[in-house]
Formats: structure tokens, C-alpha cells, sequence
């Protein structure tokens, strides 16, 4: 996989970098004479999936044009401890002074990946796993990249591209029917999902015709009746949310839902740990 990397993205990868060496790096610059050259590698230091491989190696571009970075690993690809993922070669100074900032992209984005490998091989193709809004501000795009490199997909990426009545959209409205309605006003040819929270709000959605019911916090019971009612009405996309962790998504899978949607792959995915190491020196 290839990640593609726009405007905002080069504008987050200089606020990174920024945020991190400010004026200067004042240790680097002390340490290491101008002109000192090294060539280093990232490592991996775990079992894990690659993700963010170019962002990394836009950070040390960023840093400085002139550095040489290879890479030796893609998005997507199973690592293994000691795994080498990139090769960095020039002026000290640069490279110690973007090492953190490209290590923090590639740490929480591969993170990331392979907590959606573990979701995706736990319900081993019974449905699909999605993943939802819950992400780090301004870095929405990076991390649902990131999720694709991990074998899962995305949700709708913002407020504008899909429409989701919620909770609170019911309650302003004064019930499913009227929420359908008014959003069926502003385009009715706009795909619309409903979020439910019972038996009842999932029989009226049904009975909308909407394109997809998401089941939000149901019981395995009555997860199972819903979810038997939505395939006995026929064309209507099922997705089942909240709550979702390992231990017990493979016994929702069972169920038969299309769409397992979990805010966990990019709220509490751990980072996965890799580390720069200078391997030849350049006096």
C-alpha cells in the first residue's frame, strides 16, 4: 500500500516537526559538528503491520531535502522484531532532529494496522470490520489509511459525505420517522443510516426503509432478534457498534451482521515499537 500525501498532511508533518525542535535542536546541535554524517535504520521492536512508511520518510525529507532515505518495507506488511523498515543516511544533526516526530507517526499509525489485523482475523470473513469518527484531531486521514493497511475499512470519513441519524438527531426531531423525513427532504437520494437502541427504533427504521440500521449497544439477545428482523425486511444493511472488543467480537460476528464498526482501532490502539539506530558512522 502507498499512502498519498497532500497539502495538510506536509502542513501536519511541519507543526510535528516544529512542535518538537522549535528554535533548534539544542542537544544534537551541541553533540554532533555541522557537516557529521551517519547512516541509520528504523527498526521494529515487536510482532505488528506497517503503516505510515511514507510519512515517515516525508518527516525526514521535511527535515532536510538532501538526506537519503530508503525504504525497505510497505503498508500493510507483517513485521517481525528486528525487521529494518527504513534506511536514513546524512548529516547527523538532521536526522536526530526528525527521528521522534517520524517515529511517532509510524508508532501510532502501525499500531493502528495491526490492532485492525487482529479484529479482521478474529471474525476470519464472517463480516466486515469498519472503523468510526473516534480519531486524533487533524489526523483523521492518517489514521483510517492506517486501517486500511490493517485489512479493515472505513466509515463515512466526516459529517458531510454520509448521513447517520444519531441519538441526539432522533431526540431533536421527536422520533425516527420525523429525522428520516427531514433528512429525505434535504436529498432523498442520499444514502441514510439510523442508529437504534432498541427492538422498537429498529422495527421503525425498518419500516423507513432506510439503507443501513446500526444496532448500538443492543444485548447478544436482542442483537440476534434485530438482526432477524433487518434480514427478513430485506435489503437493509446491518451494523452492529459499541462496546466492541476482541474477547467478544468473534461471538458477535456469529450473529450475522455485514458491519462490525469499532471506535477501539483508533481510540486505544497501542503504538507499536520501533527505534533508530546509527549503524555506520561518516567522520
Amino acid at each position: 500500500m502507498k499512502y498519498e500525501l497532500n497539502e495538510e498532511d506536509c502542513a501536519t508533518i511541519r507543526m510535528a516537526l516544529t512542535e518538537d525542535v522549535g528554535e533548534g535542536d539544542i542537544t544534537s546541535t551541541a553533540i554532533a559538528s555541522e557537516g557529521y554524517c551517519v547512516d541509520c535504520e528504523i527498526i521494529v521492536k515487536e510482532d505488528g503491520i506497517l503503516a505510515g512508511i511514507d510519512i515517515a520518510q516525508a518527516v525526514f525529507w521535511q527535515q532536510d531535502h538532501n538526506l537519503e532515505v530508503k525504504r525497505l518495507k510497505e503498508d500493510g506488511e507483517c513485521l517481525i522484531p528486528q525487521d529494518r523498515v527504513l534506511l536514513i543516511s546524512g548529516e547527523a544533526r538532521q536526522i536526530l532532529s526528525a527521528e521522534r516526530t517520524a517515529l511517532n507517526f509510524l508508532q501510532r499509525l502501525s499500531g493502528i494496522a495491526t490492532l485492525t489485523k487482529r479484529f479482521v482475523d478474529a471474525v476470519a470473513g464472517k463480516c466486515k470490520i469498519y472503523d468510526t469518527r473516534k480519531t486524533m484531531p487533524t489526523l483523521r486521514r492518517m489514521e483510517k489509511y492506517a486501517v486500511l493497511a490493517g485489512g479493515g475499512r472505513n466509515h463515512r470519513f466526516g459529517l458531510f459525505d454520509k448521513i447517520l441519524i444519531k441519538e441526539n438527531h432522533i431526540a431533536i426531531a421527536g422520533g425516527i420517522e420525523e429525522a428520516v423525513r427531514r433528512a429525505r427532504k434535504i436529498d432523498p437520494k442520499r444514502f441514510i443510516e439510523v442508529e437504534t437502541e432498541s427492538l422498537e427504533e429498529v422495527k421503525t427504521a425498518i419500516s423507513c426503509r432506510v439503507c443501513r440500521i446500526m444496532l448500538d449497544n443492543f444485548s447478544p439477545e436482542d442483537m440476534k432478534k434485530a438482526i432477524d428482523l433487518i434480514k427478513e425486511a430485506k435489503d437493509i444493511e446491518i451494523e452492529v457498534s459499541g462496546n466492541i472488543e476482541l474477547a467478544n467480537i468473534k461471538e458477535i460476528a456469529e450473529l450475522g451482521p455485514d458491519i462490525i464498526s469499532c471506535g477501539r482501532l483508533t481510540h486505544s490502539a497501542p503504538c507499536l515499537d520501533f527505534s533508530l539506530k546509527i549503524r555506520n558512522k561518516k567522520p
